[in-house]
């Protein structure tokens, strides 16, 4: 069967498109290196026709499919299990603009345009596509949208399913569907573009998108602030949506750890205010459409008050773009940061804003209390309450085996303070298979069975990426 089925794959995307031999670990390790399988073939289409007819090829010899974008995903959704029996059907072939329209401030792009594709095309004719994550240069449209990307302008743009508005994509049954409209305003029965995004590629596969523009700002102000606490930090982000409105843009936080192991690892990295100076550090940007000297005057008032008012301790705006970028640098290397100090067991999680100093106090107390020693490295995107709390491994100890031993445990207590802070075990990053045990535990009963209802409505055969969500 499997001679048969390569060969027709072949047929169908090239035989240079259908990879089973040599170094397949791009494909079949995830990019924190969790997760490993082997996959029958990594097939790699260039066309939708193309995708609906591998999809058709794979259901008729009733293999599984993995869609995989850039493989950036934090969760093991993207990567085969070790059956050796699925297919991952890669995009990353498919991945050119299609168009921009100026007029409707919508573009369209395929599935396997990176996303900073995406944004310097819409650059390129005057406009901004403002979804902004760590991983832009690898991570694609497809994958970004499959998994409802939040990032860093959420708290302005709304995250990936609100840049929406229109897909194009492949069902369970090899069937396509063209949706790739530019309409605001389209009230013609049930939004199936919302079917597919977050659905994680277990109902079909994404293959092309219109996506949402915006008129670039004409001004953008960056600064960083200390805070002695996260209540102070959560009145901060008051203040600036009072003074500012819309135009907070950014709203991120940062713990004393967080940063010093920035600048533990990435010493080349200038901290604009030192590590240490107070608990905590927020790294918040303005973006607006009045000219930069009205934007920065507005900025610096709206942090003048918040420190006359003890909110802020220290403060350092950024004067030219160098310095925005640093600050940036220094926030966007905390991932990898952590990763260089070892492995650690991490949380995407969401709380309401207002319940975030309390979820944190109560929850760092008890696990100081279970396991002593442990390090909290507590970051994220303030402004919509999701919160990356991991927990590092106490120093000195191996950090592999700290996390064999005690994720299910540390995993338990801080999603059980979650769910009762009326909270998300998931924020941005999905559920794929590291959270699928959790979401069956703690989802509510009614919503389960409506997910699976459509799971089998849509996928009956549960050959599109079994195993993950559900």
């Amino acid at each position: 069967m499997n001679t048969e089925m390569l060969s027709r794959l072949q047929a169908i995307v090239g035989e240079a498109h259908v990879l089973t031999s040599g170094d397949l670990s791009a494909y079949e390790r995830d990019w924190r290196k969790r997760y490993a399988g082997i996959a029958l073939a990594v097939v790699r289409p260039a066309s939708t026709e193309q995708v609906a007819a591998v999809i058709r090829c794979a259901q008729a010899h009733g293999v599984s499919v993995v869609p995989q974008g850039g493989n950036t995903g934090l969760v093991g959704g993207g990567v085969p299990d070790t059956s050796g029996r699925q297919i991952v059907l890669s995009t990353t072939r498919m991945n050119r603009v299609l168009g921009v329209d100026r007029a409707n401030a919508s573009m369209t792009v395929q599935a396997g345009c990176t996303l900073q594709q995406a944004q310097t095309a819409a650059a390129d004719q005057g406009l901004l596509f403002p979804l902004s994550l760590a991983s832009e240069g690898t991570c694609t449209v497809g994958g970004n949208l499959a998994t409802n990307a939040g990032g860093t302008q959420v708290l302005r743009y709304g995250n990936a399913r609100d840049l929406c508005l229109g897909l194009e994509a492949v069902n369970a049954q090899g069937e396509a569907w063209h949706g790739l409209s530019g309409l605001r305003k389209d009230n013609t029965g049930f939004d199936l573009r919302h079917l597919f995004i977050g659905s994680e590629g277990c109902l079909g596969v994404i293959t092309a998108a219109t996506l949402k523009l915006f008129p670039q700002p004409r001004a953008q102000v960056t600064a960083t602030a200390s805070c002695h606490s996260l209540e102070a930090a959560v009145q901060l982000l008051g203040i600036a949506q009072s003074h500012a409105g819309a135009s907070v843009t950014a709203f991120e936080l940062m713990n004393t750890f967080s940063l010093r192991l920035v600048a533990r690892h990435f010493p080349q990295l200038p901290q604009a205010l030192p590590s240490g100076h107070a608990p905590w550090t927020v790294l918040l940007e303005l973006s607006d459409a009045e000219d930069e000297r009205h934007a920065q005057a507005r900025f610096e008032a709206l942090l003048g008050n918040a420190l006359s008012q003890g909110v802020i301790h220290d403060t350092a705006v950024a004067q030219t773009l160098a310095q925005s970028q640093g600050m940036w640098h220094v926030r966007d290397a905390i991932s990898l940061a952590q990763g260089m100090e070892g492995l650690n067991i991490k949380h995407d999680i969401a709380v309401p804003v207002s319940g975030i100093p309390a979820f944190v106090h109560a929850t760092d107390a008890a696990l100081a209390k279970h396991w002593p020693g442990v390090r909290m490295v507590c970051f994220g995107h303030l402004g919509d309450g999701n919160l990356h709390y991991n927990v590092q491994a106490p120093a000195g100890q191996d950090a592999a085996g700290f996390l064999q031993r005690e994720e299910k445990a540390i995993n338990t207590l801080v999603y059980d303070a979650v769910c009762a802070a009326g909270g998300s075990i998931s924020a941005e990053h999905g559920i794929g298979q590291l959270k699928r045990e959790e979401l069956a535990r703690r989802k509510d009963p009614t919503a389960l069975a409506m997910m699976r209802a459509i799971k089998q409505a849509l996928d009956p055969q549960g050959l599109m990426n079994p195993g993950r969500v559900l």
